[in-house]
């Protein structure tokens, strides 16, 4: 297997991570389809507890 001969700089690597940067720190969110509230993507809603329909954690509302 090759081995490089030499360390590449910081600015060389800084150089070549610039441009995923905007792909790295965005977070995708929808609108969820049972309580169109915003959540992330491919996650249970923090809102209602619903997945694709399913509904798979209790959420408590405080009264008061």
């Amino acid at each position: 297997m090759a081995v490089p001969k030499q360390r590449q700089n910081s600015s060389r690597r800084d150089r070549r991570r610039s441009h995923n940067i905007g792909k790295i720190k965005t977070q995708t969110t929808q609108k969820c389809s049972a309580c169109g509230e915003q959540k992330l993507a491919h996650r249970v809603c923090d809102a209602c507890g619903v997945y694709r329909g399913v509904q798979y954690k209790k959420v408590v509302t405080k009264v008061g």
